[in-house]
């Protein structure tokens, strides 16, 4: 199997909410740190909501293995930002037998 070629610094983020005072609350999104990576595009499509185009391409990135339990281990629901990007985090599986690499399937959403 061939290395992946990790050529794209992304941050992993993970979401926070945060106390609004009045019972509620907001939610913000904290940075754990910056991982190098392999992107590429899988799939896209275009969808209308509230009369407006939303497309979607879905997104497998791979990074390097991080420990169970370490917080710069990717997991569903974290995202990783590039510049104004946002790939949402839906899942992550071994990409090697070896378990040296971790493949994340994301979303980018971007309203048009």
């Amino acid at each position: 199997m061939k290395a992946p070629h990790l050529n794209r610094r992304l941050a992993l983020e993970t979401p926070a909410r945060v106390a609004d005072g009045a019972g509620g609350f907001s939610e913000s999104w904290d940075v754990l740190g910056t991982l190098w990576a392999e992107v590429n595009a899988r799939s896209g499509t275009e969808r209308f909501e509230a009369g407006a185009p939303r497309s979607r391409v879905a997104y497998r990135i791979t990074v390097r293995a991080a420990p169970q339990g370490s917080s710069m281990r990717p997991a569903p629901e974290q995202r990783f930002t590039e510049g104004g990007r946002a790939f949402v985090i839906r899942a992550v599986a071994e990409h090697d037998p070896a378990g040296r690499f971790l493949t994340c399937f994301a979303d980018e959403e971007v309203a048009a």
